[in-house]
């Protein structure tokens, strides 16, 4: 397509100058998770904008943590959802600038949070203020548009769990705002956390068979989570890879000379489309009664403490083809839609309210997020920007 005349007089309002200042406020503000302190950011989105004149509204999770919801006013239809979150992972080591800084150097801000994914939350915003230079009521969009910027989407997502269950309004697609190089995703894996809880009898380890070892039973489990990552990878899917398993911690025993009463096997598991949490949580419950490790004098408890669902939306709909579409038309990269091994708010969206769903944000996930010195590109936010405002308008016309 080509960018129309209109188009182009939204496309004009997006002010890169007030685009970096945004983003290197955001990043100036906090928001490590855990513990889970986004008030400062949600504060600055906020202000910002309730000065541009549009519909904020604050929706309180859990003391301190607040979803923000803010509304471009359109048409009684369907609307489009521009997700996102405002809480970042951990500052950790190794940093050379400073991680609350909002640093500019070399054309990139520098930042926790830089493109994981207060980029993205600027550069939905600055869609939002383009829209709403034009005229009242969004430039006759059919529908609003709703940046919805939500706490805790490091950790077990709280935030959206919250709004999916008060959603009230409906939308026609939703652009989840994470680093994606700027490429169009269609697909994302789910994620699922599991946590295996063995419990033994202890004694002095000069009479080991006198107790029930409790690490020695997690082991066996742990053997059994790695032969079911190696049976996933042979069926994997066409764009998202195989599911995953992956033992990340386990803990147990008090000292040398103990045999073990207790251990603690966390894993993750990797979802793909149309897969049950509950489902899986199940076959490793059988998974594990099959092992018959109570004829060792053990016992286990399984729980599923985090999960978010994968979500795939047909390369040929609507959202898809006019997403992909604004991205060329607003200087992207023109990379092949795609698919995602990492998880997302998103697929709660597609799953519980129904809604096509595509992920595309500036920044990347594989070489910026979670990683000393994150950073942003100023050209990617503005691409960024304008891609969420001319989607909007193609979508709502």
């Amino acid at each position: 397509m080509t960018i129309s005349a209109a188009e182009q007089a939204v496309l004009d309002r997006i002010d890169e100058t007030w685009l970096v200042e945004l983003t290197q406020s955001l990043l100036q503000a906090t928001g490590q998770n855990p513990p889970g302190d986004e008030a400062a950011t949600v504060a600055v989105l906020s202000a910002a904008a309730a000065g541009l004149g549009l519909e904020v509204a604050e929706s309180e999770v859990e003391p301190g943590r607040a979803n923000l919801s803010i509304t471009l006013p359109g048409g009684d239809g369907p609307g489009l959802l521009l997700l996102g979150h405002t809480d970042v992972v951990p500052v950790g080591e190794g940093w050379t600038r400073p991680p609350f800084g909002g640093v500019v150097e070399g054309g990139r801000i520098y930042g926790r949070g830089a493109s994981d994914m207060k980029g993205g939350l600027a550069a939905s915003l600055a869609a939002l203020a383009a829209l709403r230079g034009i005229g009242l009521g969004g430039v006759g969009l059919s529908g609003p548009v709703e940046l919805a910027a939500l706490v805790d989407e490091e950790e077990t997502g709280k935030g959206i769990r919250s709004y999916v269950e008060s959603a009230g309004r409906p939308f026609l697609g939703c652009i989840t705002a994470e680093p994606t190089d700027l490429q169009t995703i269609i697909g994302a894996r789910g994620d699922s956390y599991l946590r295996v809880e063995v419990h033994g009898r202890a004694c002095h380890a000069g009479n080991p068979d006198g107790g029930a070892n409790a690490i020695y039973g997690a082991a066996t489990v742990v053997a059994e989570i790695e032969r079911l990552h190696a049976e996933l990878a042979k069926t994997p899917h066409p764009l998202l890879g195989p599911a995953t398993w992956s033992v990340g911690q386990i803990q147990g025993g008090t000292g040398g000379s103990i045999v073990p009463a207790e251990c603690v096997v966390v894993a993750d598991r990797r979802l793909l489309p149309g897969e049950s949490p509950a489902a899986v949580l199940d076959d490793l419950r059988q998974l594990v009664a099959g092992l018959r490790l109570e004829d060792r004098g053990l016992t286990v408890e399984l729980a599923m403490p985090m999960e978010m669902p994968a979500f795939e939306t047909p390369a040929d709909a609507t959202l898809v083809r006019i997403t992909d579409a604004a991205l060329a038309d607003a200087g992207g990269p023109r990379l092949p839609l795609g698919g995602w091994t990492a998880a997302c708010d998103g697929g709660f969206v597609a799953r519980d309210l129904g809604v096509p769903v595509v992920v595309l944000g500036p920044g990347s996930v594989t070489t910026q997020a979670h990683r000393a010195d994150e950073s942003v590109g100023v050209e990617e936010l503005l691409i960024a920007a304008r891609v969420y405002a001319l989607t909007a308008l193609r979508l709502l016309s």
